[in-house]
């Protein structure tokens, strides 16, 4: 590994996710490794700026997570899962049992269950996608992404979903000053009861309060199951704060920012919309997901609910150019259906 970067390796056993830490000296396979998300303030990995470079010598540093222990479950969690997604990249079956075995352990422990992931038996069972595809899912990413200048605005929300990614940019903006007070807003869904037992909300509160947002900075919204009652229940939770906002900064995944734009329009029409998300191209959002497939078929279950939303009166229509439609069919005819809606 290059001096000046930092690498992660990880070992668990069945109460216990370990990180180690290592600078200049690190293992050299460094392609291996898992890494951690969550951006700079919370341990990212990468390069130092170059002015905070760190010594080119060996270092180490341990930090231990117990999934026994509610401050430390969430990220220990979330280091299983990358451990889990990089097995499964790079067809390391052995260890990707031994890490399905803590994560179903864990589940099964606290009466939950374990969602359908890119697991062990499927190691040998890679889609090809092609060039062609591949142009039609950055099309698709691109429209979904609503590229609005930042501004400060009133209130933010944060949609609660299985990504802790927008926590994590939640708690960025916030330090940046472009809002002072955040609404967190989701229960749980199929998807994130496993990830997030407690509700995506209080989830998300946890991890931002680790990133030194002040809890007297933060609202829960615990009960919206779907993106209108998001928005919905937080303008009610605002409101009874007293506090009825002009400008309201939604931050998102980033392929959800248009349909979050269009639902908010719909439901909360007199407040100014600004859209946001992590700032991540296409190949880092399916790197920290570990499954392109999945990722690709998400972005189609999207545009089909952009598109089918606004004929049920949950959204305003948007506009659909002829590119994205057409990469949007021809993924469909591929196979990519998996996150369709079936009524």
């Amino acid at each position: 590994m290059p001096g000046g970067l930092i690498g992660w390796q990880v070992r668990v056993d069945s109460t216990i996710c370990r990180t180690h830490q290592h600078t200049a000296g690190a293992s050299p396979h460094d392609e291996l490794q898992a890494e951690p998300p969550g951006g700079a303030r919370s341990g990212c990995p990468g390069p130092y700026p170059a002015a905070h470079a760190p010594d080119p010598k060996p270092a180490r540093a341990d930090r231990t997570y117990l999934l026994s222990d509610p401050d430390t479950v969430d990220d220990g969690l979330m280091i299983l899962d990358l451990a889990a997604r990089e097995a499964a990249r790079h067809g390391l079956a052995h260890q990707l049992r031994s890490i399905e075995g803590i994560q179903r352990t864990h589940q099964e422990e606290h009466g939950l269950l374990l969602p359908r992931r890119s697991g062990s038996e499927h190691v040998n069972a890679k889609q090809v996608i092609t060039d062609e595809q591949w142009r039609y899912a950055r099309t698709i990413w691109d429209y979904h992404q609503m590229h609005h200048d930042l501004r400060r605005c009133d209130v933010a929300i944060g949609l609660g979903s299985h990504d802790l990614g927008v926590a994590t940019r939640a708690a960025e903006l916030y330090h940046a000053g472009w809002f002072p007070l955040l609404v967190f807003s989701g229960a749980t869904s199929p998807t994130t009861v496993a990830r997030f037992p407690r509700g995506e909300a209080v989830h998300y509160r946890e991890h931002a309060l680790r990133a030194d947002v002040p809890d007297e900075a933060i609202l829960l919204e615990p009960n919206a199951t779907n993106t209108g009652q998001n928005i919905s229940l937080s303008r009610q939770v605002l409101a009874e704060a007293g506090i009825q906002p002009r400008s309201v900064l939604l931050i998102s995944k980033p392929y959800m920012e248009r349909r979050a734009y269009a639902t908010a329009r719909q439901v909360w029409p007199d407040v100014e919309v600004v859209c946001a998300s992590e700032p991540l191209q296409l190949d880092d959002y399916v790197n920290r997901i570990g499954d392109p497939k999945l990722v690709i078929d998400m972005l189609v279950g999207e545009l089909q609910r952009v598109i089918e939303y606004p004929k049920r009166g949950y959204a305003i229509e948007q506009p659909v150019p002829g590119e994205v439609h057409d990469a949007y069919q021809a993924l469909r005819r591929a196979g990519f259906d998996s996150r369709l809606l079936t009524a």
